[in-house]
């Protein structure tokens, strides 16, 4: 799983980064966590909010910053969706 954290390096991306990566450690799942912090990669994705979480290239929100708890749940369920 790639997983990454767009957004200039504000408190919010750095909290969702902690955030995702401590999802990661306690799923035990395989995953990067990088973070995208130049604007015009950004903007590819089409995001005008950050922090955004793309996790295998698709953006799957952005403009807030979830829980540690929240996060698990949405990794396990692009997990299963890749499983599938």
């Amino acid at each position: 799983m790639d997983i990454k954290i767009l957004g200039s390096g504000c408190p919010n991306c750095k909290r969702l980064e902690e955030n995702a990566k401590l999802a990661v450690a306690e799923l035990g799942i395989k995953a990067t966590v990088s973070k995208v912090t130049e604007i015009e990669k950004i903007m590819e994705y089409g995001v005008m909010g950050t922090p955004a979480l793309v996790v295998d290239n698709e953006v799957l929100f952005s403009g807030r910053v979830p829980s540690a708890k929240d996060l698990k749940n949405l990794l396990l369920a692009c997990e299963k969706a890749g499983q599938k």
